[in-house]
């Protein structure tokens, strides 16, 4: 890891209606728009699941990332998430976020250890940690 602290950029570029374009150096652009329940078309990335998938990015190769160090093995790791939002505090938020990861793992693997460093990767997600919204796990964990 480089020496902190780390900055990074990210620009979005959009008119008075349609789509708007996410773009950062080095990445491909992404199409963004509000989804259908904020009466968008649903046929981009929204704020929404664009937060979704920074946490689920973040608790993967924060996961990585332990597991190379503790020399755990897996062979695979999906992880959906689901965010509720609702009005909480005179404000529409996300209220929680829950994280369902499904881990395989080779034969001989110890399913205990495994979830201790998925509880790790959840508490040391840099994303998840930087937001005011409860992060739920609920592992299932396959040998």
């Amino acid at each position: 890891m480089k020496p902190l602290p780390h900055r990074y950029q990210a620009r979005i570029h959009g008119g008075p209606e349609g789509h708007a374009v996410l773009s950062s150096p080095g990445v491909p652009d992404l199409r963004t728009a509000p989804p259908v329940d904020f009466d968008g078309p649903g046929d981009a990335w929204s704020p929404e699941q664009l937060l979704l998938a920074a946490v689920e990015a973040c608790f993967l190769l924060t996961f990585r990332a332990i597991a190379k160090a503790s020399r755990i093995e897996f062979t695979a790791l999906t992880v959906d998430a689901e965010g509720t939002v609702d009005r909480a505090g005179g404000s529409m938020r996300f209220t929680e976020i829950v994280l369902r990861p499904r881990i395989a793992l080779p034969a001989g693997a110890d399913p205990a250890r495994v979830r201790r460093a998925l509880e790790k990767a959840e508490a040391t997600c840099l994303v998840s940690a930087s937001l005011d919204t409860p992060v739920r796990l609920e592992p299932e964990v396959a040998i």
